[in-house]
């Protein structure tokens, strides 16, 4: 577990970039993006077996992690593994793996998703209820009177978003809002120079990267991707676009989780070895593809057009590739290139969700990802067995591995860990920016005021969690839902929340956890094994009536758990 977080600061000079004040132009993006014809795909076949006390797989062949889940009595629960997994506490604390009462799982389960009360107004065990979701405008929370903790510093939390940092700050300044996050590059010295405000500096635990699906043409070379790879200056989008703190990604994960930078560093800047290769790749003179983004600013990518613009420029001067800039809608962006739908390239990010580098490893490379298209071997393999090894330095010779196969294959261009800070009236107690962005409101007092108002930068796409990837919905969930374990304030160390402790075996392949008793759901209802099975039932058993989401994609729990699946 991390217990302590160095930001890096860049002292490289800037390199001037085309002026980008404007966003570029842009078209809109089709709903969808055809991928190139293929077979039929054959769908997966369910293997589990539940009977409300035990889930459970015939056997570990499926390639997950759980061999059964059982409810040993009303207030324990044991996870019987397939494998070691040294990052259970960790995984288990992610707020996707919130635990929902069994009543309301069947009763909000439609047809082909969760209905809108499952999406809009989910019921939790946490310090805050859902009041209204007024779309468009604002999402209001009022305290949990029987919850089982400390009551909540405010009676009531409204979250508001705004795209623009600028906007955000001029509501902090007047006082409409108690707090927001992502301040702007250049609004860092504007809040410390101000009395009335605070400015709360976030480590940065989170990775910026251009993305690319190498199932489309010409992408699906790897001497292209190779070239893409070491034409672009990221260091001068990094001293252009980024705060203090932030620096260039030597690798895909933040060196300061253990094993995250083992192996090679990523590829220098080099034009004419770019260019060099996609000749030989058969595009002397460059290739026409597109560069998508969600117009959404977030820690990993404080200046989303400005950086859209730059990338653009970049890869028409040094490797004549001409990308068309396409800006989609939020949910349809993360959901188009989560699928492997997207034609070209993408701007993308991720944030730390627990401190270990299976969540950024494993989440984005393991084979089930569909998100880059065809994933390497060369990678996946070592993955599976890196995840079971709990000790470091045993660790480390497999993430070099890894490391070295993804410079090789390139799914991705890793370019930013960008610093990124939240800010707050300076009457703020308690004022959060969590290095996992799991700010929890309740134990923040704005200022002995009855509301607590967020401003965030985009509005939750949906508030059925254990079905969504987007930080902004994860942040609005955890005020209202929890799971087993969370984490500490301002801190990546894990603490009991539903449970009361979850114990190990000798090598980690069984986690036996106790249960915090007394504890109630929104509606009324008492909490017990039952309802932490029929969660885990809902989410990993594709034959269960109630494996309804949002998305259905179940990104989280397919890549760090493995869905109860087999493909014929």
């Amino acid at each position: 577990m991390l217990t302590s977080l160095v930001l890096a600061a860049c002292g490289a000079p800037a390199t001037e970039a085309p002026q980008t004040e404007e966003a570029p132009a842009a078209t809109e993006a089709p709903a969808g993006t055809e991928a190139p014809p293929e077979p039929t795909a054959v769908p997966p076949e369910p293997i589990a077996t539940f009977d409300g006390k035990t889930l459970s797989v015939p056997d570990c062949g499926y390639g997950g992690f759980f061999k059964s889940i059982e409810a040993t009595d009303q207030f324990t629960v044991t996870f019987n593994m397939c494998k070691s997994d040294p990052a259970f506490l960790s995984k288990i604390a992610f707020s996707p793996f919130a635990i929902y009462s069994k009543d309301w799982i069947e009763s909000t389960t439609g047809d082909a998703t969760r209905t809108s009360e499952g999406l809009e107004k989910p019921i939790g065990t946490g310090p805050y209820m859902v009041s209204e979701w007024n779309r468009g405008e604002s999402l209001t929370m009022t305290a949990f009177p029987d919850y089982w903790d400390a009551a909540p510093e405010a009676e009531t939390l409204v979250f508001r978003w705004s795209t623009e940092s600028a906007a955000r700050l001029q509501e902090l300044q007047a006082g409409t809002i108690d707090g927001f996050d992502n301040v702007g590059s250049e609004d860092f010295t504007v809040i410390e120079a101000d009395a009335n405000l605070h400015l709360q500096i976030r480590p940065a635990l989170n990775t910026f990267y251009l993305g690319m699906t190498n199932t489309f043409p010409p992408l699906d070379n790897q001497l292209v991707r190779q070239a893409i790879g070491m034409g672009i200056d990221r260091q001068r989008i990094v001293d252009n676009f980024y705060p203090v703190g932030s620096e260039v990604a030597s690798h895909f994960t933040p060196c300061s989780i253990p094993n995250a930078c083992e192996g090679e560093s990523w590829y220098e800047f080099d034009v004419d070895a770019a260019k060099a290769l996609l000749a030989e790749a058969g595009f002397p003179d460059g290739f026409k593809t597109r560069l998508g983004y969600r117009d959404v600013v977030r820690g990993y990518l404080p200046n989303v057009a400005q950086v859209a613009g730059d990338l653009q420029a970049q890869l028409k001067e040094n490797l004549n590739i001409d990308a068309e800039i396409v800006v989609m809608e939020s949910g349809a962006f993360i959901e188009e290139t989560g699928a492997g739908r997207f034609d070209g390239l993408y701007m993308l990010g991720w944030g730390a969700d627990y401190p270990h580098v299976t969540n950024f490893i494993d989440y984005h490379f393991g084979e089930a990802q569909l998100q880059f298209g065809d994933q390497s071997p060369t990678y996946t393999e070592p993955i599976k067995v890196a995840a079971t090894i709990g000790d470091f330095a045993e660790a480390a010779p497999m993430y070099a591995e890894i490391n070295n196969a993804l410079k090789e294959y390139v799914p991705m261009v890793p370019i930013a860990h960008g610093g990124n800070a939240a800010a707050y009236t300076a009457d703020v107690t308690n004022p959060q920016a969590s290095p996992l962005t799991t700010e929890l409101f309740a134990y923040s007092d704005p200022g002995g005021r009855d509301t607590f108002v967020w401003m965030q930068n985009a509005e939750p796409i949906s508030l059925f969690c254990a079905d969504e990837t987007d930080g902004e919905s994860l942040r609005a969930c955890e005020q209202v839902t929890q799971a087993l374990y969370g984490f500490k304030i301002n801190d990546t160390a894990v603490e009991p929340h539903l449970a009361e402790s979850c114990e190990p075996n000798a090598d980690s392949t069984v986690w036996v956890c106790t249960l915090r008793q007394g504890v109630k759901f929104h509606d009324g209802s008492d909490f017990d094994s039952e309802d932490v099975l029929a969660t885990f039932d809902m989410a990993l058993n594709i034959g269960s009536p109630f494996h309804k989401g949002n998305t259905n994609l179940w990104e989280y729990y397919s890549t760090l758990w493995g869905l109860m699946q087999v493909t014929p």
